[in-house]
């Protein structure tokens, strides 16, 4: 009987790892995204992410060693994909876009995650000054429906490439489930330098 749950649950978990396999990035990396690395690494990992998930904030540093110790052989893009449980996401992604406008969009990436548990407006201004921004311009930014737009167009083409949840990694527009860990992302990673 366990030998019939277990050959059931196999198959189960095959067809829910084929289902998932098939999803794609719908909205192909431009220079429009927020990348880290070369744009010609042989790599592009793009991460869906929330800047109020925890989940995203454990896996920040890990994509972080992953950076270093494939070097130029792998880009990461971060595209927005706030998650309607989390009340300050939103306007974390609109801080970071507004920091993006003046060059500082991994810096202020870095400080949302670190600071998760502190992501309310006057917090998001503090940082801004933190990180030496034009805060003028910071403030029209936070204002600018822009910003926003960006962040729900980067939603839109997450739900079409099949985010569910954050974080959501894609591996040379491919996604990788991580549902089981991030060595899972680190595999998927140096397997696709070695193709």
């Amino acid at each position: 009987m366990n030998a019939l749950r277990e050959s059931a649950s196999a198959r189960v978990e095959d067809m829910n790892m084929s289902q998932h396999d098939k999803f794609e990035l719908a909205v192909p990396v431009s220079a429009a995204d927020n990348a880290l690395g070369p744009a010609q690494a042989r790599v592009t990992l793009v991460e869906y992410g929330d800047f109020e998930c925890p989940n995203c904030k454990q896996a920040a540093p890990v994509v972080k060693l992953l950076l270093a110790r494939f070097g130029a052989g792998v880009r990461l893009v971060y595209r927005h994909f706030p998650l309607e449980v989390h009340p300050h996401a939103v306007h974390a992604a609109l801080a970071a876009e507004a920091a993006g406008g003046q060059g500082r969009f991994w810096a202020m990436h870095d400080l949302l995650f670190d600071n998760q548990q502190h992501l309310e407006l006057g917090h998001l201004r503090g940082y801004a000054e933190q990180l030496r921004l034009d805060l003028a311009r910071f403030d029209r930014d936070m204002d600018d429906p822009s910003p926003l737009q960006r962040v729900r167009q980067q939603i839109d083409g997450g739900k079409r490439s099949g985010v569910r949840a954050t974080p959501t990694f894609y591996i040379n527009g491919v996604i990788r489930d991580t549902s089981f860990g991030l060595q899972s992302l680190a595999d998927g990673v140096e397997a696709a330098l070695r193709d």
